[in-house]
């Protein structure tokens, strides 16, 4: 099914080259591969050319409770991504949110702690959305949506979000100084319950969640109501339930 899909897509990338062909420049974005299929079935490599319509936040300030897994932010002189994100509550000491941090220059990791109220400093990124087309090992395949042009990227920047990966949903890639630092799949994805303990009326007064396993292999936790075959909305920040 993915050969037939990826000549349907050639097909009409070709077609809408002969009609206008599109500028390519191999120096414009030399941080991510673009394979290129030839009528011939060969591979080309070259950098993605792609027109940018990006937003772009440069020195925005934003609460350290509004910090999430794929942020870049600036901390005491250095650049470092967020890889981690989570939030706790220490009685009297109020809320705080434990962050383990990557210095994008040398890999280095370190954990810190924000205040909620702490204002911290969300440096230079760029956003684009592209379509998901397939997984290949631990290799995403994506497509530029204007120009049909496909690239690679690694799984490793979705991190858990990768689960979500459905064909053809849009996604959206995060670059801090020409570099692809993350990528983010939509906050609510539709997905099917596969297996669900048997919904038992009258037990307790109080309805309460349990566990189940959806189509992607993830595991949350459900109202009671839920059963298998049901398709839910999770939210994908937080790997929870979100409706029916």
């Amino acid at each position: 099914m993915q050969s037939v899909r990826r000549q349907a897509i050639e097909a009409l990338r070709r077609s809408l080259i002969r009609r206008s062909p599109p500028p390519f420049s191999a120096s414009s974005h030399p941080f991510t591969t673009l394979t290129r299929r030839t009528t011939s079935g060969a591979h080309c490599h070259a950098t993605l050319s792609a027109p940018w319509a990006a937003t772009q936040t440069r020195g925005a300030k934003m609460l350290g409770s509004d910090v999430r897994l794929g942020n870049v932010i600036q901390r005491k002189g250095r650049i470092y991504q967020v890889i981690k994100a989570q939030h706790t509550h220490q009685g009297r000491g109020g809320a705080t949110v434990q962050v383990e941090l990557r210095d994008v220059d040398t890999g280095n990791k370190t954990v810190e702690r924000f205040r909620t109220d702490e204002a911290i400093e969300k440096v230079f990124v760029e956003e684009k959305t592209f379509t998901f087309l397939y997984k290949e090992g631990d290799s995403i395949m994506l497509m530029e949506p204007e120009t049909f042009d496909q690239f690679e990227i690694s799984k490793e920047l979705f991190g858990k979000a990768a689960a979500y990966l459905k064909e053809d949903m849009p996604v959206t890639l995060q670059y801090y100084d020409d570099r692809p630092m993350s990528a983010s799949v939509p906050t609510r994805v539709t997905c099917t319950v596969v297996e669900a303990r048997a919904h038992t009326k009258g037990l307790t007064a109080a309805p309460q969640y349990k566990r189940v396993v959806l189509d992607n292999g993830l595991t949350i936790m459900a109202p009671p109501f839920v059963e298998a075959g049901d398709e839910i909305i999770v939210n994908t920040t937080d790997d929870s339930y979100f409706t029916r």
